[in-house]
């Protein structure tokens, strides 16, 4: 049975990464990623699919779960990003 902590645990690590959902829709609106450094998007992308493995390979379902979440939703925010400063070239 999975402790209280845990399950609290989960439904964050499955919520945390929705954040990244209004800095989505912030670029759509204004039509520009230029608030958004694309060092810091790309590397934190970066970061999170060299951790990937790890994540997917733990026996730690809050992990995986984050981590699969978060992959999915940043990569969203990196494409979101790189499409408007495409936009602009």
């Amino acid at each position: 049975m999975i402790e209280i902590y845990q399950r609290i645990a989960l439904i964050i690590a499955v919520l945390l990464p929705f954040f990244n959902i209004p800095l989505i829709i912030r670029m759509i609106q204004r039509r520009s990623s230029q608030d958004i450094s694309l060092f810091w998007a790309v590397g934190v992308w970066t970061c999170l699919l060299i951790m990937l493995p790890s994540a997917l390979t733990s026996p730690d379902i809050i992990w995986k779960t984050f981590s699969v979440t978060n992959v999915i939703l940043f990569s969203c925010v990196v494409i979101t990003v790189l499409y408007f400063r495409k936009k602009k070239i």
